[in-house]
Formats: structure tokens, C-alpha cells, sequence
């Protein structure tokens, strides 16, 4: 299953990632269960996405005013294994399958090995370079739909 997803992502053509920044994030919903995040490009261009857990909202609001102490424990776990690797997030990018956002996590290694973890949940991903402050990209392609 696996090699199917990576012959699905030599696909990408990955010079057509733009840099984005979070202008926006909360929840749609007054129960705070559906949530959403903005993007914005460095030449003005928004998108939105939605249709995640709002839990995942509150994270990335926590994480952009400077909370680095309640950190969920997934990504605990994730920051666990990375540091226990020699590995650091580097970037993420944000491409759409199907009807749904998914992205590749990029890690560098201090001993020049680098990872790769492809296809997760974009609000995840987002959440992790939020955390790290690490540059999110945007499949172009995206802008225009």
C-alpha cells in the first residue's frame, strides 16, 4: 500500500509550492467541532481550509500565541521520535487529494539522513510546523479551484 502512495506523489510537481502564512484560524461551528484555518500568499491570495476537528484549531491558536508547554500527546510523540532519530521538521506542503488536503512532512537530519512522511492530515501537519514555526507551502494549483 505504501508504494502506491509514493508512486501517487512523483506526480507533484514540487516547484509549484508557494509559500503561505496563517492569517486566520478558529472553528465554523458554535459547538467548536468543525474547524478552519486561512491562508494567505506572500502576494495577497487566500484559501481557506476546513472540515477538521476543531480541537486541531484550538492547538494552532495555543501554538501561534507562544503556548509550547500543552502540547498534545501525538505530537509529543512525534517530537519524540524525531529528536530520538537526530531529525528536525523542516517544512510542510499542502496539496489537495481528491476533495481532501493532505500533506508531506519534511524532516532533516543532523546526520544527513532526511524523512519524508507523506499523505497525513493537512490540519495535523499545520499544527506540527505551527509548533516549530517552520514555513507551510501550498500546492499552487490549489489558488485556482
Amino acid at each position: 500500500m505504501q508504494k502506491a502512495f509514493s508512486r501517487a506523489f512523483e506526480k507533484i510537481d514540487r516547484n509549484m509550492f508557494v509559500e503561505v502564512k496563517i492569517t486566520n484560524v478558529g472553528v465554523l461551528d458554535e459547538s467548536g467541532t468543525e474547524g478552519f484555518i486561512e491562508f494567505t500568499a506572500q502576494d495577497g491570495r487566500k484559501i481557506v481550509m476546513g472540515s477538521f476537528s476543531g480541537e486541531v484549531s484550538y492547538h494552532i491558536i495555543r501554538f501561534m500565541q507562544g503556548d509550547r508547554k500543552s502540547l498534545p500527546t501525538v505530537y509529543n510523540l512525534i517530537e519524540e521520535l524525531a529528536n530520538s532519530e537526530g531529525l528536525e521538521l523542516e517544512k510542510v506542503e499542502i496539496y489537495a487529494r481528491g476533495s481532501v488536503f493532505r500533506a508531506n512532512i519534511y524532516f532533516i537530519g543532523r546526520n544527513g539522513k532526511n524523512l519524508v512522511l507523506e499523505n497525513y492530515r493537512a490540519s495535523d501537519a499545520v499544527a506540527l510546523a505551527t509548533f516549530y514555526n517552520m514555513p507551510i507551502f501550498m500546492d499552487e494549483s490549489l489558488f485556482s479551484q
